[in-house]
């Protein structure tokens, strides 16, 4: 398949890619938290073009990206009233609601729940695209499955170039990690997934708000996922990696010594760090001014540890604020729960 790369987007260029997404082709389109790979929420066929694509497991649902929040009643048939609060004060933006879905929904979609994420991009090229597609468009992550989200028009280029219809290359996300996904069908509304939409935006909008299990240990057994992210292996480069928690000076003397005994095995390592210290590894990335920071180029990280022919990569955990749930997500799951206390 030849891949169009979308470089300008304009009236002509809109046109075409809206065309693609009505003969049931695949795009891939950035947002401000990842890039996805879209197709018309309405079509089947086009779906699962999307799992082919990315090589992901078909119980893992995806979220219908609209427009505007005027369109939802196209695809959720209820709509409560702290899905209203919250799409009044943060839409559009990084989060996904969880409602009920309209029976026009297909089940591949949804992995057969009852229930759809739905989101409104606050990209303009995002928001532009599903107007001229003129349809809901189910995204997932624009990348192979399991492997770093795509935060970059090169990430999504280089796992994805010739399985796709088309690529708008559109800049980079600036929120760097996946959209908030919080479930508004129960009593109290809860977060299933952790982003840039925090607990404490939430709160302030709801008064109210719980925090799923598995956020921070994953589904067990045969669980079914109620939304992206929650089942299997996400964000892993080839690289093994090693979250190393606690205080700034208890986690940079564990990653050195971690580092030197991993180098005198002729081990190539790599550290991404929140403090300035020297760790003698073979790459070295700081970010350390808070944990949004850190999550705009954490995906961007793992994917240069695999480009550096990185072995084993060591993330220092360090710093405590409001985004921390969502780095931590991302983190254990790209480690596989692979984590080392060093202490406070």
């Amino acid at each position: 398949m030849k891949t169009l790369i979308v470089e300008k987007i304009d009236e002509k260029s809109l046109s075409a890619l809206g065309q693609i997404i009505k003969n049931d082709g695949i795009v891939a389109f950035p947002t401000e938290t990842v890039y996805g790979l879209g197709a018309s929420a309405y079509s089947e066929n086009a779906v699962k073009k999307i799992y082919e694509a990315k090589g992901r497991p078909s119980d893992n649902p995806l979220i219908v990206h609209l427009a505007d929040s005027a369109d939802i009643p196209k695809v959720a048939r209820e709509i409560p009233e702290d899905a209203k609060k919250l799409i009044e004060k943060f839409a559009p933006g990084p989060f996904t609601l969880i409602l009920k879905k309209q029976p026009n929904i297909p089940n591949i979609v949804t992995a057969g729940l009852d229930t759809v994420g739905v989101r409104i991009p606050e990209n303009p090229i995002a928001r532009a695209f599903i107007k001229a597609a003129g349809v809901p468009i189910a995204a997932p992550s624009a990348n192979i499955s399991g492997k770093p989200s795509p935060t970059k028009a090169q990430h999504v280029i280089a796992d994805l170039n010739g399985k796709v219809d088309a690529i708008i290359a559109g800049g980079d996300s600036t929120v760097g990690v996946e959209s908030t996904i919080i479930d508004v069908t129960g009593e109290i509304p809860t977060i299933l997934r952790p982003g840039g939409i925090t607990k404490e935006d939430i709160i302030s909008v709801c008064g109210r708000v719980k925090i799923d299990d598995t956020i921070l240990s994953g589904l067990k057994g045969n669980e079914t996922p109620k939304c992206p992210g929650m089942k299997y292996k996400h964000y892993a480069p080839d690289a093994e990696i090693t979250v190393v928690e606690g205080g700034q000076k208890q986690t940079a003397d564990k990653i050195k010594e971690l580092v030197a005994s991993d180098r005198e095995k002729g081990i190539k390592v790599g550290v991404l760090s929140a403090s300035h210290d020297e760790y003698g590894a073979d790459l070295y990335i700081f970010e350390g001014i808070n944990n949004q920071e850190f999550a705009n180029i954490l995906f961007g990280a793992l994917r240069e540890f695999d480009e550096n022919g990185i072995e084993k990569a060591y993330v220092q955990m360090c710093m405590k604020d409001e985004m921390e749930l969502a780095v931590k997500n991302r983190l254990y799951k790209s480690a596989g729960y692979r984590i080392i206390y060093a202490g406070e």
